[in-house]
């Protein structure tokens, strides 16, 4: 054998990736390299999708304290086989996995929530869209035969609320979602200082921002352009054009909010109820009490009240004071498998993700998303091999240990 063959014997060439999105992805090693998205959006964009209130101290602890959990890993448990599959409010699903609201979603990628939705119903989890999305009910109806929630918010118009309601049921949606902590916009500074408008327009402080963007700015402008697409119809609503995000909702979201709105939701919607947004035990009893059938303990991604409790240190309290009584979903930090065994063992049944599966959809589209989703469901199967369960039933509240450590 001559040098040229032994060298053709032990290198072998990496075929070249023609498409961009994969090329990404080949180096996204977890959902924060996906945070290269940032290099493709303009900054208020990305901003959009990866700030918090005021100074972010929630929106971090959000992450981190899912790192003051420790496992208590078992061994010897014969784990060729894990079982990931659950129920939630009477569904079977394939993991403890929701994608949760999230408001124009366009602005990342020109399919937006269509993307979104296909990616979820391929693996059969539930898709909540938001009332404030870019893609219609309808529209998201047409391509996802998988499971589909949808979020409302307290307008102080009600016949617009029941309209959005009567949609859904009539387009086949499970369940309803109902956002509670927005009675005012909490304050967004990366917002204010990138200057951000909803939908993004092209103009003259932007204008330098999309040439550095261009395959975002392309999309931009060969599509249809951005608007809040339930509101088709409503003058003043349908953001033909630009708004402030806080400006707008001061306008139309309705402060004055109380459990008597959730006893209204019930009289225009017979399936389950989702509230989103519980923060305290107390309030977590009181939606037991009011009788529905879930609560997402939230504080908005961090994007509301900075110094707002992170979900993870609620779950247990939660889940001791109303376990058995209602669902709990965790919403907000989870950015590995090993978060949803670790949000599972403290008494959540579900997780849910937004910011997360936006990185994928920033960073390379719907393939993106298929990034995103495939990545925590491998990550949560071996995260329960690794510490010895083979079923969901199996994870306990002895499979963690809060760490001494701060």
């Amino acid at each position: 054998m001559g040098p040229l063959n032994s060298l053709r014997s032990v290198i072998r060439f990496k075929p070249i990736e023609l498409r961009p999105a994969a090329r990404r992805l080949s180096t996204a090693a977890s959902v924060d390299d996906l945070r290269l998205a940032k290099r493709r959006l303009p900054k208020a964009v990305f901003g959009y999708i990866d700030g918090g209130a005021e100074d972010e101290r929630t929106l971090d602890r959000n992450v981190s304290g899912f790192a003051r959990l420790e496992f208590r890993p078992r061994i010897l448990r014969d784990v060729s086989n894990v079982d990931t599959t659950t129920s939630l409010l009477g569904r079977s699903l394939p993991a403890p996995l929701i994608l949760a609201p999230t408001g124009f979603t366009r602005i990342a990628d020109p399919q937006g929530e269509l993307a979104v939705a296909r990616s979820a119903a391929r693996l059969g989890l539930p898709y909540c869209l938001s009332t404030m999305s870019t893609r219609s009910i309808e529209e998201v109806a047409e391509v996802s035969a998988g499971p589909k929630w949808f979020q409302v918010y307290a307008w102080r118009d009600r016949s617009l609320v029941a309209e959005l309601v009567g949609r859904a049921k009539a387009a086949g949606y499970e369940t309803i979602q109902l956002t509670v902590d927005t009675a005012v916009l909490g304050r967004r500074e990366r917002d204010v200082r990138n200057g951000l408008t909803i939908p993004p327009k092209i103009g003259p402080g932007t204008i330098l921002d999309g040439l550095l963007h261009p395959a975002w700015t392309y999309g931009l402008l060969t599509n249809e352009p951005i608007t809040f697409a339930n509101m088709t119809g409503h003058e003043g609503l349908d953001g033909s054009d630009a708004v402030n995000l806080a400006e707008f909702t001061t306008g139309q979201f309705d402060p004055a909010l109380s459990w008597e709105d959730v006893e209204w939701l019930r009289t225009q919607w017979d399936g389950p109820i989702v509230l989103k947004g519980i923060q305290t035990v107390d309030d977590a009893e009181l939606a037991v009490q009011h009788g529905v059938e879930s609560i997402a303990i939230s504080n908005h991604g961090g994007r509301q009240l900075d110094d707002a409790p992170a979900p993870v240190e609620l779950i247990e309290p939660i889940a001791q004071a109303v376990g058995g009584q209602v669902e709990i979903i965790a919403d907000g930090g989870i950015r590995r498998g090993g978060d949803i065994v670790k949000a599972l063992a403290l008494g959540a049944g579900a997780v849910m993700i937004g910011r997360a599966y936006l990185y994928g959809l920033g960073a390379a589209g719907e393939e993106g998303v298929d990034h995103v989703l495939d990545f925590l469901v491998a990550g949560l199967r071996r995260s329960m091999a690794l510490c010895g369960t083979r079923s969901l039933d199996e994870i306990g509240r002895d499979l963690v240990v809060w760490r001494e450590d701060p």
